[in-house]
């Protein structure tokens, strides 16, 4: 029987890529996703992959959508925890909304998706914990002191999870991208992009969602079963540990 997968976040950008890739790969796959109806409708019909409708910075939400998605699929195997937004400014002129917003959607939102799968993990003795974190949570950036300190949190709590599940069979990795090329990320004005961003990338390109994927699906599978507590930096040389 195939694993079942559920991708937080999962219908759009890296998600959707991410959605894609494990259905490719034979994996069960779910994707949730929080306001756009219409994209999620039209990943749905082009994927054949079921949507789900959450806010994954509402605990009770998660536990009904997990719910919902092991009626309809079977237990959770593999969680990628991709689901993220932004709301950047610098610290000193940031709101507590901006900050409260970012730490619901990124961090708090860990726990929320986590919670009510990990325990049937550790009882059926196999899982996958994937955490999509970020380039800046490992760097930091201006501008952006909500998501980075999200992000860096991401990474303590698969450290931590990790080692608290890996004699259960369960793997805990985090995966930080640096600059993909997803709608956001070309929304930016061109000549920034080339002047400013790209420049700072060795590899001299922008990355692509499909090569997040391509390792996330590495994770999930049965040849990522002696990797955990790991973090794996995707960004083109442009921050390296």
């Amino acid at each position: 029987m195939a694993r079942v997968a559920l991708v937080t976040g999962g219908s759009r950008a890296i998600g959707a890529a991410i959605s894609k890739a494990l259905k490719e790969n034979g994996f069960t796959v779910a994707a949730s996703y929080a306001g756009n109806d219409e994209a999620a409708q039209r990943f749905k019909s082009e994927t054949g992959i079921p949507v789900f409708k959450w806010d994954v910075g509402d605990y009770d939400a998660c536990s009904a959508g997990v719910k919902q998605v092991e009626s309809e699929a079977g237990p959770v195997d593999v969680l990628v925890n991709n689901a993220g937004i932004t709301r950047d400014g610098f610290f000193h002129k940031m709101s507590r909304e901006q900050w409260s917003a970012v730490m619901r959607t990124n961090l708090d939102s860990l726990f929320n998706m986590t919670r009510p799968v990990i325990e049937g993990m550790r009882t059926r003795g196999w899982g996958r914990v994937i955490v999509i974190s970020s380039i800046n949570g490992q760097k930091g950036q201006a501008g952006q002191v909500n998501y980075s300190a999200a992000k860096a949190g991401d990474i303590g709590f698969v450290k931590a999870l990790a080692q608290e599940n890996a004699s259960k069979g369960i793997t805990v990795n985090a995966i930080c991208p640096g600059y993909i090329g997803t709608e956001m990320v070309q929304a930016i004005d061109p000549e920034i992009l080339k002047s400013k961003i790209i420049p700072q990338i060795p590899v001299g390109r922008l990355g692509q969602p499909e090569e997040i994927a391509r390792a996330v699906v590495f994770l999930a599978g049965e040849d990522g079963g002696f990797i955990t507590g790991s973090t794996l930096a995707i960004n083109g040389g442009q921050y390296m540990t």
